[in-house]
């Protein structure tokens, strides 16, 4: 079993801002936040508190993404991970009049289509909650502890290319961390950097 709403919480409550001189790093506290679903559902960080989180950050239009969608990489970790009581909180931060934007219905279609298993995908349409985790990339990843700490922020994998072939030889970053932090165990890397297109603030 893994570690329960016992463990005591440490998400930070203070205001989202700007990520302008700051970046997020292991051991620090994950910023709170509230975003809502696809499905127009409220999603706040803290109702996970003590329970392990990956954040993936997500648009479509990324050929970045949609290597590892189109490889069912994304996807195999969301259903790998989820069945042991993960929470994968998919967030677009992409705004409303970039062409990549997509309303959160056509969102929440693709995730469908895709096979897509995140608990919830959110929208993040005003970029705070982007900025303030200072998300740089799509892909861009974070593994959350039951305590609110990262305890991993980067790549998803070492790859750092657009081709779907490339997931098959690549070392997956987020994988190894889970299954080290899973077992108890330091995280062998907890900080890389991330690749893909940029967040379209």
């Amino acid at each position: 079993m893994l570690r329960n709403a016992a463990v005591a919480l440490c998400f930070t409550t203070a205001t989202l801002v700007s990520s302008a001189g700051w970046t997020a790093n292991p051991g620090q506290a994950a910023p709170d936040f509230t975003l809502t679903s696809t499905d127009g559902k409220p999603a706040r960080l803290s109702d996970h508190k003590g329970k392990w989180v990956v954040l993936e950050w997500l648009n479509p239009g990324c050929p970045y993404v949609q290597k590892h969608y189109d490889s069912r990489n994304m996807q195999g970790l969301q259903k790998e991970f989820g069945g042991k009581e993960i929470v994968w909180l998919a967030v677009n931060s992409t705004k409303p009049s970039h062409y990549d934007y997509m309303k959160p219905a056509a969102l929440q279609g693709w995730m469908k289509d895709k096979g897509g298993m995140p608990r919830a995908t959110l929208m993040d349409e005003d970029g705070k909650v982007g900025r303030a985790y200072d998300a740089r990339t799509t892909p861009h990843m974070y593994i959350v502890n039951p305590e609110g700490k990262f305890v991993y922020v980067g790549a998803i994998d070492d790859r750092r290319s657009a081709n779907p072939g490339d997931v098959k030889t690549s070392k997956n970053f987020v994988r190894t961390a889970l299954n080290e932090a899973l077992a108890g165990k330091a995280v062998t890397t907890a900080s890389t950097s991330p690749y893909g297109c940029t967040v379209k603030y």
